[in-house]
């Protein structure tokens, strides 16, 4: 790490421009844009910078800068920049694909329909990005049914000229044969052209002509033709309704949400024209190193359009602070105004939202795969080791979590996780009594003594004799690399107390407190801040989260029994047996009030008389309250 003051530049200028930061190896690690350079770049040298900034000042080893006339060429400069170097503390996408576009060049003589991967080609009309390759070629197929153009190579189609031969799609109707001469140029183009129509505009004008076309050909005897038309007709209208249009179909505009979570972010792009998604794709990025100020939309706005034309309204779900920068810049590109607008209500909203949710599940998807990775638990691990100071890698970690409500029908749960990842045959659940008086911190106590109790019980026991001799293997025998508790300083001292009570010192213990995400270690008056974006702090969340759902889960269970046996006291004529019968059949309140009389009595030992006294005592109770099983909130009726 470099001193920045080493080479904080000086006598700078007041102009726009754009700046780069390098690190030793002369490579460029961040490149940003300023409306006065001089007032920027000295904000990089003061003493309250966050910690990303800081890291990347403090990697950097020089800085140089570029004066332009306006703010406008400034944000061009910097994303051309960012394009070229890839800076490390600038935006970067991960998991970018090369998604597939519809592509048709209608300044050919003969305009031909093809796939293509980029948007290079002067002259082409595109369509798309289609997210699923497999989905293109279908519409693929589709289209060449109902608008025969060309779809061979310019080599092949001049051969076919040649040759005066027309090749296999000529022969089974899905291309017109503009190269032996059966259809004109003319009329090729008109397909061409209706093509884009379909393609751009509404289907309807194109079935409304169609149909115009196969009526005139009918009066003029042209039946051949008029048979040609209707099943093109068809096709239209099949492929018509096979689209999803819900939107009013004067919008064509590209609409971009992002969802972030600690570590990466999601956005995700829909393409829409004339009411249709007509296409689709999502970027993930990583944000280990983004800096704190960096706006991911800005950055995305300036990767999609820096090649690509721009459409007449962007609709984004939180609107950049450049945002009338950016509106310039785009209106430069399209030669026309473009507007970035952030809707509030309506069918943009509601579309807006839509996509901000595929940018989740495009977030899941990623992060799911991404936790089978040895190489990023192993980092997250070793994270963990160094800012705990641990003397090893907590290899095994165990988390206990405690949920109740009021002080009843307190549980708790442990929960597993080897190498990175959880290991659901090792969850355990502890039923705490309710006749105790326990508070969190007490029942913390509680439950880390009986966990470690069983640990002292199970450690010296030869495993491969105890399953020999017939006896189930130990269960508490393997000792974690470190505890972590569900909670702050009150929690993790009742858990250090629990286990200097049992002698045990050669466990490490931390908490994870849910407010601010603050790590707490036992009898420290201050708690360890983990980088926000870290992978440390990204796998102790997934690990308290896991133990904060196995619990929630069997608190349920375990408060619907309470329930039921407390309104089962109250019908009368039901005896210990019957109870634990209707007990053990329904399980919840819920459940036994969606009875049928039929259903009371076939459980065992009720009958039909007994059923009906329970049916009719249970109907004359009226639900005086509700509870919300999410959040054990009691509700009125």
């Amino acid at each position: 790490m470099s001193d920045p003051k080493s080479y904080r530049p000086t006598n700078l200028p007041s102009d726009p421009g754009v700046y780069r930061f390098f690190d030793k190896d002369d490579k460029v690690i961040y490149v940003g844009k300023a409306k006065n350079i001089k007032n920027r770049l000295n904000s990089y040298f003061g003493n309250n910078l966050q910690i990303k900034t800081r890291k990347m000042v403090k990697t950097a080893v020089r800085v140089d800068w570029t004066v332009v006339n306006s703010e406008v060429e400034a944000l061009q400069l910097e994303f051309t920049w960012i394009k070229q170097y890839s800076p490390d503390f600038n935006v970067q996408f991960k998991d970018d694909k090369s998604y597939p576009y519809l592509a048709i060049d209608t300044n050919s003589q003969f305009p031909r329909l093809f796939i293509s991967r980029s948007k290079k080609i002067p002259g082409v009309k595109y369509f798309g990005p289609y997210s699923h390759a497999w989905a293109l070629r279908s519409t693929f197929e589709t289209l060449i049914k109902i608008y025969p153009v060309r779809t061979c190579t310019e080599s092949n189609f001049q051969s076919a000229k040649r040759n005066k031969r027309q090749c296999l799609l000529g022969d089974i109707g899905r291309c017109a044969a503009p190269c032996v001469e059966w259809v004109s140029e003319k009329d090729h183009k008109s397909l061409a052209n209706n093509l884009v129509t379909f393609l751009e505009k509404s289907p309807e004008e194109i079935s409304v002509r169609v149909e115009k076309e196969m009526q005139a050909a009918s009066e003029a005897q042209e039946y051949e033709k008029a048979a040609k038309l209707r099943d093109q007709l068809e096709a239209i209208n099949k492929a018509f309704e096979s689209t999803d249009r819900f939107l009013n179909e004067k919008l064509d505009a590209d609409v971009l949400a992002i969802h972030e979570e600690i570590t990466h972010a999601a956005l995700s792009q829909f393409i829409v024209t004339a009411g249709r998604i007509t296409g689709s794709r999502s970027w993930i990025i990583d944000r280990g190193n983004l800096l704190e100020d960096e706006s991911i939309i800005s950055a995305t706005l300036g990767k999609i359009y820096a090649e690509s034309y721009p459409p007449a309204e962007i609709l984004v779900d939180n609107l950049p602070s450049d945002s009338r920068l950016l509106e310039e810049w785009l209106g430069t590109k399209r030669g026309k105004n473009v507007s970035i607008t952030q809707p509030l209500r309506g069918e943009k909203y509601d579309l807006v939202q839509m996509v901000k949710r595929n940018a989740n599940q495009a977030l899941i998807q990623y992060l799911s795969k991404r936790a089978n990775d040895a190489a990023v638990s192993g980092s997250a691990l070793a994270q963990i080791a160094e800012q705990l100071e641990l003397a090893e890698l907590p290899l095994r970690i165990e988390c206990f979590d405690i949920s109740n409500i009021q002080g009843t029908s307190m549980v708790a749960s442990m929960v597993v996780f080897e190498d990175g990842q959880p290991k659901k045959s090792d969850y355990r659940r502890f039923s705490i009594s309710d006749d105790s008086e326990f508070d969190d911190t007490r029942a913390m106590h509680h439950v880390i003594t009986r966990r470690f109790k069983r640990y002292l019980e199970e450690k010296d026991i030869d495993i491969s004799e105890a399953t020999a001799a017939g006896g189930s293997r130990p269960k508490f025998a393997y000792p974690p690399q470190l505890v972590v508790v569900d909670g702050g300083k009150g929690q993790v001292n009742a858990a250090a107390k629990a286990l200097s009570e049992l002698g045990i010192t050669d466990v490490a213990l931390c908490g994870l407190a849910k407010r601010l995400e603050e790590v707490w270690l036992p009898h420290n008056s201050e708690p360890i801040i983990f980088p926000r974006h870290s992978e440390a702090l990204y796998l102790l969340q997934k690990v308290r989260d896991e133990a904060h759902r196995f619990a929630i889960n069997f608190h349920r269970s375990k408060r619907s029994k309470v329930m039921l046996e407390s309104l089962l006291d109250e019908i009368s004529g039901l005896g210990e047996i019957r109870r634990k019968s209707l007990l053990t059949h329904f399980g919840s309140v819920s459940a036994l009030r969606a009875a049928t009389q039929q259903e009371m009595a076939n459980v065992p030992g009720i009958g039909e008389k007994m059923a009906k006294s329970i049916y009719d005592q249970l109907a004359s109770r009226p639900i005086s309250s509700k509870v919300d099983v999410q959040t054990g909130e009691i509700l009125d009726a």
